[in-house]
């Protein structure tokens, strides 16, 4: 007898791009709602489990947010000596606050997020991402403008760490990847401080934000180091960046970087090691290409978008 009813599940389109739409079963919709600044939904889906959509786009999903979270943060932190200052900006989940404070030699970790219905979403519904990391007696949370709060604080940290939504045309991060925001962030680094950001996607057919974001903080920055990260819920290889004046994480080899995660990080790693690291770095021809061909530098004037 034939199926009366072929299309059993809801979808959840995931917009990509004009020419690319990436379906995904939901299973169940756990939360759906606005903030002030944007729409939250938690899905659980047949593909990659339970995902945070913002603004109609997936920014993390149960079955492989470590791979981003692991790599947005380890190579930055192992890095730096010994970081005991943190700032994050957004990382609304947890995920990113609760792969810093891994670190043992972490003493005060200030996390600034735009949106705390976000905060309080995420708190609620996705307890395996933040594993009660917003409950550290080492964090400072603050609710407000990431840009702003560095402008007029006074402090200054030995890692940033950049973990905001795509700058959207209308979203509130567009002028958080800018030159005058990251000049804004090196002056808030300590002298032997270093920065991560995640950097868009630097999948083969799209790779122009990721240039340029590249290109800005090479305008700022002495040292810039691009690297990227297979992301499946992503659909696409995710580029970041590594930013400094005197620390260069390409300098360290697998097993210097192996021996600091033993010595320093108080839970191993599920995707990142000393190998990975290397692979990480390792951009391959095309994209080393466009990163030397690309001259734009993002201002608040002219700022990126994505779709």
């Amino acid at each position: 007898m034939k199926d009366k009813d072929p299309d059993k599940h809801k979808w959840f389109h995931d917009y990509i791009s004009p020419d690319l739409v990436v379906l995904h079963s939901v299973t169940e919709t756990i939360y759906s709602g606005h903030s002030k600044f944007q729409s939250i939904d938690v899905i659980n889906t047949g593909s990659f489990g339970i995902c945070l959509v913002l603004d109609g786009k997936v920014q993390s999903s149960e079955n492989d947010e470590f791979i981003y979270h692991e790599a947005l943060v380890h190579p930055a932190m192992l890095t730096h000596p010994k970081p005991e200052k943190v700032f994050i900006a957004g990382g609304g989940e947890g995920a990113t606050l609760r792969e810093v404070l891994t670190h043992k030699s972490v003493r005060k970790v200030t996390m600034v997020d735009l949106d705390k219905e976000v905060i309080d979403v995420c708190r609620r519904f996705l307890p395996s991402f933040h594993r009660n990391s917003f409950d550290d007696p080492r964090l400072e949370l603050d609710f407000g403008d990431a840009r702003q709060y560095l402008e007029e604080s006074n402090d200054r940290f030995d890692v940033i760490v950049i973990d905001l939504a795509d700058p959207l045309a209308k979203g509130p991060a567009r002028l958080l990847y800018t030159q005058e925001f990251y000049r804004i962030v090196k002056e808030r680094l300590k002298p032997n401080g270093i920065m991560s950001v995640q950097a868009e996607s630097a999948g083969w057919t799209d790779l122009q934000n990721f240039a340029a974001i590249v290109n800005t903080l090479k305008s700022v920055f002495a040292i810039v180091r691009p690297y990227q990260a297979h992301i499946p819920s992503f659909t696409s290889v995710w580029g970041f960046v590594c930013a400094s004046e005197e620390l260069d994480p390409t300098e360290l080899a697998p097993e210097e970087i192996d021996a600091r995660i033993q010595a320093r990080v108080s839970t191993e790693p599920k995707s990142y090691d000393g190998f990975t690291h290397q692979a990480m770095f390792t951009v391959a021809k095309h994209v080393r290409q466009q990163l030397a061909t690309t001259e734009q530098v993002v201002t608040d004037k002219e700022p990126i978008s994505t779709y």
